[in-house]
């Protein structure tokens, strides 16, 4: 990608170890990760079934602790961010079903603005015009005032991508956004997310399984195995080989000229 190397890097790892730590013993899932996202990409993270793709995000935002190594968000430590900072600068979509179904549209989306809003919660013109952009940018004003246990699955992920985009935050990361949605959706919600990163200029960073979807429509693409996490353009990561070794080759082969895996006959 032309002009990387003067894009402002909005998330680093420095030797970064990912796992768990009980009180007998410390599993190590990822170490020695090294990764750079810039401004107004999309990354995609990729890697077989329990390679450790949840952990990774869950350690980048902080929502669990790292073993060791640096993360860094905009040259600044995460571990010196505060809540409240942090959350002006990141912004996470899970996929865990939402215990707020009974909200409308609006009021969910609305949420992302909490760390903007004063004590009691008041919403400055600011905060309505972007909330309202937001509603705009996904194409969901029609659905504004639906309770959200009256969407679909899909039209979940568009409000909860919307809420992160009210958060107005550099860097929006999401786990697995394309989980229970039919293929159509799940390239509609990938080129969604494609669209906003130059439109916006914001970063985002998702986790998939959709490997041939990432491949086709990511600027970079973070791969998971066991032996180690690479990072690079996806026709470099194709030159390099890197896809071939995702999975147990008795079943599926990569192509590397159609950059799509094929169930073998």
């Amino acid at each position: 990608m032309s002009g990387t190397l003067n894009k402002h890097i909005v998330l680093k790892t420095n030797k970064l170890s990912i796992g768990y730590t009980s009180k007998k013993e410390t599993t190590t899932i990822g170490s020695n990760i090294n990764i750079e996202l810039h401004k107004g990409e999309l990354v995609g993270l990729v890697g077989a079934n329990g390679i450790g793709k949840s952990t990774l995000l869950r350690s980048l935002t902080n929502v669990q602790s790292k073993l060791s190594g640096d993360i860094f968000l905009n040259d600044k430590t995460l571990d010196a961010y505060s809540n409240l900072e942090l959350a002006k600068v990141l912004s996470l979509v899970l996929t865990e079903s939402l215990s707020s179904k009974n909200l409308t549209v609006l009021e969910l989306v609305a949420l992302g603005r909490q760390p903007y809003t004063n004590w009691i919660g008041n919403f400055s013109k600011k905060d309505i015009d972007v909330v309202n952009e937001a509603l705009i940018q996904i194409n969901i004003e029609d659905l504004k005032d639906k309770k959200c246990f009256e969407l679909s699955d899909g039209q979940l992920q568009k409000v909860m991508i919307a809420r992160a985009l009210a958060q107005d935050t550099d860097l929006i990361i999401l786990d697995e956004p394309t989980t229970h949605l039919d293929m159509y959706h799940k390239a509609y919600i990938l080129k969604l997310l494609q669209r906003l990163t130059k439109e916006t200029g914001k970063t985002i960073l998702f986790s998939s399984h959709e490997i041939d979807l990432a491949i086709q429509l990511c600027d970079k693409m973070i791969v998971m195995t066991k032996n180690n996490v690479v990072s690079d353009e996806p026709c470099n990561l194709i030159l390099n080989g890197t896809f071939e070794n995702l999975f147990p080759k008795d079943l599926i082969a990569f192509n590397e000229k159609t950059g799509s895996f094929r169930v073998k006959k």
